[in-house]
């Protein structure tokens, strides 16, 4: 098992979309280290935010820093509302108003704006809720989605 400083919260990613999904992320049978493929290896984004009235990101994998071209450090200052363009805000409020209903929304897609401000399409999203896993209190959202590559 190899030691990372999110493995904790990427236990607790891959818990609540269990707990939604009735099933684990998608992880190839023979990995030995299953959180750290995710952080590490998988060939999709992983990303979550906190709950706060203004969420900012807590959480992203190697693939999704990749697609939105910012550091760890960076990309977890960043408030998760400018991962979007002004035009797709109002599409992406009513995504997380669903999420909040409903506990988990598949099948999204969508345009993201990387450091940059060059956008890329997301597909085959799933977005869920976050909780404390003792009391089940919402801790915000974690999603997972496809980039097509160039």
């Amino acid at each position: 098992m190899k030691k990372f400083p999110e493995r904790e919260l990427v236990v607790k990613i891959d818990t609540c979309f269990s707990y939604f999904n009735s099933s684990a992320l998608p992880v190839p049978k023979a990995v030995e280290d299953r959180y750290y493929w995710l952080h590490k290896l998988a060939p999709f984004a992983i990303v979550a935010h906190n709950s706060e009235e203004d969420p900012h990101f807590i959480y992203a994998n190697h693939a999704a820093l990749t697609y939105f071209k910012y550091s760890n450090k960076e990309f977890l200052k960043l408030p998760s509302r400018l991962s979007v363009t002004i035009h797709e805000s109002k599409e992406r409020q009513h995504l997380l108003d669903k999420v909040k209903r409903e506990g988990i929304v598949y099948q999204y897609t969508g345009i993201r704006i990387n450091k940059m401000n060059q956008s890329f399409l997301i597909q085959d999203g799933v977005i869920w809720q976050l909780f404390d896993l003792k009391n089940k209190t919402i801790e915000g959202l974690a999603a997972l989605f496809y980039v097509e590559s160039p």
